[in-house]
């Protein structure tokens, strides 16, 4: 359950800091969402809109990144509501990162929309869904402080390897196939790994909110000499 407090004010900006970066997040969802049909539609022009609408996630992040550091300085937060804003704070950074990613794929969709196309890529399109999904729901983990929900995003992240290395291997087998699809296929590599980078970065939120909910940090076990889960080995 999220906090509340007595002082309105205070409360006031800390919802108004979880709204934008739902704003934010809902911003990212569309462009990555956006810069994947642009390859499977072959739509330039929706490419070109990913990029322009990328300007509008940069100043996103500025805009909170500053809330935070006003809230830090002004409120000076303690215990839970601390780590909220901490959280936040990396969060906004992962979330301009994932637009960055968006941006990068739908660069991809403008180079392969000048040449024919490869081959049917309904797996690129799932594999942009479970990558999308994967932000929503660590995301509204965030806002409900779910940690249960947030270990589901961690525990699925496993279903975008599998699938992003089974798009791996569906276009390495045309490239061995016909020499001339090489660079269209290496370019559709790119944007599936572009997606997976996309999941990496919700399970890093996903991670954030643990931290933020019970206070311990669950990245990089093997580093601390801890046990690791199957989903992050």
């Amino acid at each position: 359950m999220t906090p509340t407090h007595t002082d309105k004010s205070y409360e006031a900006e800390l919802s108004g800091l979880r709204d934008r970066l739902l704003e934010m997040g809902g911003l990212v969802e569309r462009a990555i969402d956006a810069s994947v049909r642009a390859i499977t539609e072959r739509d330039t022009a929706l490419a070109q809109s990913v990029k322009t609408g990328d300007r509008e996630i940069n100043r996103m992040e500025v805009e909170i990144d500053n809330g935070c550091r006003r809230i830090l300085a002004l409120r000076q937060p303690a215990a839970s509501d601390l780590r909220f804003i901490t959280t936040a704070l990396k969060i906004v950074t992962d979330l301009e990162r994932m637009g960055d990613l968006a941006v990068n794929i739908a660069e991809r969709a403008m180079e392969l929309n000048q040449t024919p196309p490869v081959a049917p890529m309904h797996d690129l399109s799932k594999l942009a869904d479970l990558s999308e999904a994967q932000l929503k729901k660590a995301l509204d983990a965030f806002v409900t402080h779910d940690v249960e929900e947030a270990e589901e995003v961690m525990h699925r992240d496993d279903l975008l390897d599998a699938l992003y290395l089974k798009i791996f291997n569906d276009l390495l087998a045309i490239m061995m196939e016909d020499s001339r699809q090489i660079r269209r296929a290496t370019a559709i590599m790119f944007a599936a790994k572009h997606l997976e980078r996309f999941g990496d970065h919700a399970t890093n939120l996903a991670e954030m909110v643990v931290y933020m909910v019970r206070g311990t940090d669950v990245r990089h076990p093997r580093s601390r000499g801890e046990d690791v889960p199957p989903h992050q080995a």
